[in-house]
């Protein structure tokens, strides 16, 4: 549908359409997620306009509400009223594109959104009817008439329209890529699958195009799910902390009222002692004023020794419900990592020449001889390093690592096109994501700069957790299930290998081997 022209004329009860001064486009009056002309359109609080059905469906199945153009969540569902004007203005577009389109019934029909324009159209592109599988060029009605008529033309293989053919055309058979190879996760011809990819799991496009889209809807609608967990979970420890500070809130004042009424009698039998021993005589006076300094002492011991027990065990009972709550954040937050739990062995062509690994791959430690190896371009040489000869490049994977008895190691992940010769500078910048034990007891993350970790106890084996869509990095400690530390917000763009440095052995202070060890899930 082409551009419509409209000028707003305000009146006391409507708003009059022309087509002679403002310049609204169709785009204007479409529902972005019908993609067609508002139907009872209502604006949500985020100012976003939607057909009332579109928008009320879009919610009863994604939770919590979220506006589809600009992602605001709106934790209470919005009340929606329809807007009167936008739905007058629509349907006067509605109106009026009929009537141009009743008009012009006869005429082609110009490429809308969505649809494949004609590559042959210059200036106004009409939709195209055919796509040459020769030509790799699609036609309107008017310039697919050659391929028609013209007897060379006749014999050129035509299908319904397709956007960039170049690329939708199998390189080695020159035949549409109209398959996907679920194996090899990988587009193919209808040559290509009964060659190369003769034994694979091999679909039609539209099949393997559902199949990823309902993976991918489960996969939000599951962090979804853990994000809402999560949230009740802050809102129960919350609610518990608000009712501690109540709790404490009472202790005290019952504590002041018990101690005011103690201070009270104390006052009122001082008073009369003072009466009794004034009769006495001197000495006497003397031993009673000595007795109520005695007790104004201990009543004020008692007072400091009470607020301070209440306060403390207020605190503690805190500590202990908080550190209880987390503890079982981590627990279940790794449980669900090692779910992704990966067969890592260590790759003997990346191994510096002073590594010794074992004949399983699963050891590494650095040792006092330089072995005579071929200085092919994957091998790190000087720095005492070695990457896993499994690698990543889509989905979540997961790996632990032993690092008991060692004073120094570097663990991780790293990027394919990593600097392997010379000096290396571990930092995401440079392709390196991990963390380091240097010293017996200094942790860091190399995030450029280096953040400093500060953990309860020495942690015995570590966890690695890679999610390479969400772009996240993440260090536990396996018995303590804790975490370490996350790199978040990472942008991959090439194949990760799990990366390894038991670093440079100092005179056999360092000599024990970081040991890829088996995934034993968290109870």
């Amino acid at each position: 549908m082409t551009k419509q022209h409209i000028t707003f004329t305000f009146h006391p009860q409507r708003v009059v359409m022309s087509a002679a001064s403002c310049l609204l486009t169709e785009d204007q009056f479409l529902c972005s997620i019908c993609l067609d002309v508002f139907t009872d359109p209502v604006t949500i609080p985020c100012g976003h306009n939607f057909c009332k059905t579109c928008i009320t469906q879009h919610w009863d199945i994604n939770v919590p509400c979220q506006c589809p153009n600009c992602k605001k969540v709106f934790f209470t569902r919005p009340e929606l009223q329809v807007n009167t004007f936008i739905s007058e203005m629509a349907a006067q577009f509605r109106q009026s594109a009929q009537q141009k389109a009743s008009s012009s019934s006869s005429e082609q029909q110009v490429s809308k959104p969505g649809e494949v324009p004609c590559d042959d159209c210059t200036g106004t592109k009409l939709k195209a009817l055919k796509s040459c599988l020769v030509c790799l060029v699609s036609y309107c009605e008017t310039h697919l008439e050659p391929h028609l008529t013209k007897s060379g033309l006749k014999r050129h293989q035509l299908i319904d329209p397709v956007e960039n053919l170049e690329d939708r055309m199998c390189t080695k058979h020159d035949k549409l890529l109209e398959l996907f190879c679920k194996t090899d996760q990988m587009f193919v011809c209808m040559l290509c699958s009964i060659s190369d990819h003769k034994t694979h799991d091999v679909v039609s496009l539209k099949d393997g195009y559902e199949g990823r889209k309902a993976e991918l809807g489960q996969r939000d609608a599951e962090i979804q799910q853990m994000i809402q967990k999560r949230r009740l979970k802050i809102e129960e420890m919350k609610r518990s902390v608000e009712l501690s500070k109540k709790d404490a809130d009472r202790e005290i004042a019952a504590g002041v009222q018990v101690f005011s009424a103690l201070k009270e009698s104390v006052e009122r039998s001082q008073a009369e002692l003072i009466d009794t021993i004034k009769e006495k005589q001197r000495e006497t006076e003397k031993q009673a004023e000595g007795f109520i300094k005695e007790l104004e002492q201990e009543i004020s011991e008692l007072e400091k020794r009470s607020s301070e027990g209440t306060v403390v065990r207020a605190v503690n009972q805190l500590e202990e419900t908080l550190s209880k709550q987390m503890k079982k954040l981590f627990e279940a937050e790794l449980k669900r990592v090692q779910q992704y739990a990966v067969d890592v062995t260590l790759d003997p062509d990346t191994a510096q020449p002073k590594l010794i690994l074992s004949d399983d791959g699963k050891q590494v430690k650095h040792g006092d001889v330089r072995k005579k190896l071929a200085d092919n371009p994957e091998r790190f040489d000087p720095c005492p390093c070695v990457l896993a000869k499994q690698s990543f490049s889509s989905g979540r994977f997961y790996y632990e690592v032993q690092v008991k008895e060692k004073t120094k190691w570097d663990l991780g992940v790293a990027r394919e096109s990593i600097n392997r010769k010379g000096d290396i500078t571990l930092s995401p910048q440079n392709g390196y994501w991990t963390i380091c034990l240097r010293n017996k007891n200094e942790y860091k993350a190399p995030a450029g700069p280096a953040v400093s970790l500060s953990l309860k106890c020495r942690p015995e084996k570590v966890g690695v957790f890679v999610d390479y869509e969400e772009g996240l990095v993440s260090f536990y400690d396996v018995d303590a299930a804790a975490l370490i530390y996350s790199f978040t917000g990472c942008c991959f763009t090439q194949k990760l290998y799990p990366y390894f440095s038991p670093c440079v052995n100092d005179d056999v202070k360092d000599s024990a081997p970081l040991i890829i060890s088996p995934v034993n899930h968290t109870e």
